[in-house]
């Protein structure tokens, strides 16, 4: 079946880096948009970034612009989310997903195949 699959989260204290993969299981990922976006518990989803089928367009988020970079590499069928400078706010479950269309929006309605999530934990 189609698969998304997220790898990289751990324990890390404010300021350090982390860099999440989100491998998929079929190359045709590689004609889709592709976003990260983060759960906290009790918490919406939320958008952080999107990029182009081709890696050549990418979007942020305000509240990780700056600090998390988004990036694909098709030969691999993988996308990346390098984090830096991370806070104690950036704690939550991190997922990547395929985009529905060309240009999804932030929503998460935009998005259909999603990963299980991996745990990113930042202490203060």
């Amino acid at each position: 079946q189609v698969q998304l699959v997220e790898s990289g989260g751990g324990l890390v204290q404010a300021g350090d880096s982390l860099r999440l993969s989100c491998a998929a299981s079929q190359r045709a990922f590689n004609n889709y948009s592709m976003g990260w976006f983060r759960q906290a518990p009790g918490r919406a989803r939320e958008f952080l970034a999107t990029i182009t089928w081709n890696g050549g367009g990418t979007r942020y988020a305000d509240s990780v612009k700056g600090r998390f970079t988004i990036s694909r590499d098709n030969a691999k069928i993988t996308v990346y989310l390098q984090m830096n400078s991370l806070k104690p706010e950036d704690t939550a479950v991190y997922y990547c997903a395929r985009g529905r269309k060309t240009l999804p929006r932030n929503s998460p309605d935009d998005y259909d195949y999603w990963g299980q999530g991996t745990q990113v934990t930042v202490s203060s």
